[in-house]
């Protein structure tokens, strides 16, 4: 942990928002990293202070808490080729050369968010790839992060031929004389792509990746985060860092254990047994591991998502989990006191979601601790909103997935009414459920402030001339900066201490050169991070003190 003396700061004269029950504040002081008094500039004049900080009417607002995110990936997709505003695939060609022609040395590259709609109708290619670089692997990760492009020299790496079999829950697609494409979807890039590289990828440079994610995301205002999907490589180089910056890291991490379906009871289990052991193990006060992440189905983009009726082409995969072995699985978690995640994207998918841990509490019996939470939420049927409320599950949310600069092809692919439902938070906060705000990086821009502003809009981040996806749906400001902060928090055990600024709880805090509730959400789009404060101290600073790198 970071050490504190008895030393007090005063935040004087701001605009402070503080995602409690008296939603403002003009003062805070800050004692041992925290926070002491927050309220009237007039009655924080009269307590001591050593130091006055004056913040002339500047916003201030709790930390932000990414409620669901990929922190190692986050650091490594910075070094990957940018392609999610490539046009089309004269673009991303160009892109891909360019980066190899900048290292010749390198030994593959990796690109990032490509879209299918750049594509313009076309199906993904190994040879649109291989047109571009041929003599080293290319790997483009999709903007969905469920599926991959790749080229033949890549296939080559992966090991992939026409006998390779598709894994468990995923697919290596194939043309019509049964040649691999070079499209991986679903656990073809989980269980298989994403192995074989963490292989070829040293612990040096996923401790690298995971210290570039932290510092990214302080300069942007997150002060808390929570890892959905931890891998054992990534669990290396977490603790690697933490023990390197003395048994703490300079913001708040928490994570969910990577459990896949391995096709056999006995599997599955020793999955959830190994999460359980690293949950005992790893309570903090630097990472903390609160439960697992399941994968229940796919996404819209490439059609792998479970949906009731289905896709504008005709087809209509199945979950990625049946009910008997997620519901054995749920149950077994359940029991230990696990909190549970599940993506599940599809409406069909949601529904076998809740099934399954409606079915874990009649096994398991009431405890009023539950704290289980479905990821994405992307479509849902009329039903589930208000089975989320009744059951105290919590709908994790990301407003980037919805921005209108990227649905052309989510909304070709189910091609009907459906599309007038998508990213549904309205009806969850109408049902009574508790919605927590996050970025999914890297499958998706990781800045909080454009993700608030699609948020409070529904307009996009990236051209916001374009016409607004389902308005209606839209969130107040104080809305989205609570669900972004206090309920973030909630949803991921944090409440009290982070994502609110109250005495008691934590200095998390940033100070913002802009400000939406004066001036409008689009003032998200323009402000940016004046300081961020992590336990009673400016990041630049703790970060400064501590020893980098090996």
């Amino acid at each position: 942990m970071t050490s504190h003396d008895t030393h007090t700061t005063h935040y004087r004269g701001g605009a402070i928002f503080t995602s409690d029950t008296d939603p403002w504040a003009q003062s805070l002081l800050v004692r041992d990293g925290r926070l002491v008094f927050v309220g009237d500039t007039v009655t924080a004049d009269a307590l001591a202070a050593d130091t006055v900080i004056e913040l002339d009417g500047a916003l201030v607002i709790p930390g932000i808490v990414d409620a669901h995110t990929h922190l190692v990936g986050l650091g490594e997709s910075l070094e990957q080729v940018d392609l999610h505003d490539a046009s089309d695939l004269a673009e991303i060609q160009k892109r891909v050369s360019a980066a190899a022609a900048a290292d010749p040395a390198a030994p593959r590259i990796q690109g990032r968010s490509w879209l299918f709609s750049s594509l313009g109708g076309k199906a993904p290619h190994r040879e649109m790839i291989d047109a571009a670089v041929a003599d080293r692997p290319v790997y483009l990760h999709a903007n969905d992060n469920h599926s991959a492009w790749v080229n033949s020299a890549a296939l080559a790496e992966l090991g992939i031929d026409d006998e390779t079999p598709d894994p468990l829950g995923g697919t290596i697609q194939r043309d019509a004389d049964g040649h691999a494409t070079g499209m991986l979807l679903e656990n073809a890039v989980f269980a298989f792509l994403r192995e074989r590289l963490d292989a070829l990828t040293s612990d040096d440079d996923r401790e690298a990746h995971f210290e570039a994610a932290l510092r990214t995301y302080l300069d942007a205002g997150v002060t808390a985060a929570v890892d959905m999907a931890l891998t054992e490589p990534d669990l290396r180089a977490i603790l690697a860092v933490q023990e390197r910056h003395g048994g703490w890291l300079p913001m708040h991490v928490a994570a969910h254990w990577a459990v896949y379906r391995t096709g056999t009871a006995e599997g599955d289990a020793a999955a959830v047994d190994r999460a359980i052991a690293l949950h005992r193990a790893h309570t903090g006060p630097g990472l903390r591991i609160s439960g697992i992440k399941l994968f229940v189905d796919g996404v819209i983009d490439s059609c792998t998502a479970a949906m009731h009726a289905p896709f504008a082409d005709g087809s209509q995969p199945e979950a990625l989990w049946d009910l008997p072995s997620l519901t054995a699985v749920v149950t077994r978690a359940d029991a230990a006191g696990l909190q549970i995640a599940m993506h599940a994207i599809g409406d069909a998918a949601s529904a076998l979601a809740l099934d399954a841990l409606e079915a874990a509490v009649a096994a398991n019996g009431p405890r009023a601790e539950r704290r289980h939470r479905i990821e994405h939420l992307e479509t849902v049927d009329h039903a589930t909103p208000l089975r989320l409320a009744r059951l105290g599950v919590i709908a994790s949310m990301q407003p980037v997935h919805s921005d209108p600069a990227i649905q052309d092809n989510w909304r070709a692919m189910l091609g009907d009414d459906r599309v007038e439902r998508g990213y549904p938070w309205a009806e969850f906060a109408e049902a009574g459920a508790t919605l927590a705000l996050g970025t999914d990086a890297p499958t998706a821009p990781f800045d909080p402030l454009p993700n608030l502003f699609i948020a409070t809009t529904r307009r996009s981040a990236f051209d916001p001339a374009l016409a607004a996806n389902v308005p209606g749906n839209a969130m107040a400001i104080a809305d989205a900066v609570r669900r972004a902060t206090r309920d973030a928090a909630f949803a991921c055990g944090w409440e009290g201490e982070l994502g609110v600024l109250r005495a008691g709880a934590a200095a998390d805090f940033v100070v913002l050169d802009g400000d939406p509730f004066r001036d409008g959400p689009e003032a998200f789009l323009t402000a940016r991070v004046r300081t961020t404060v992590v336990r009673g101290v400016d990041h630049a600073t703790a970060f400064a003190s501590l020893p980098q790198g090996r």
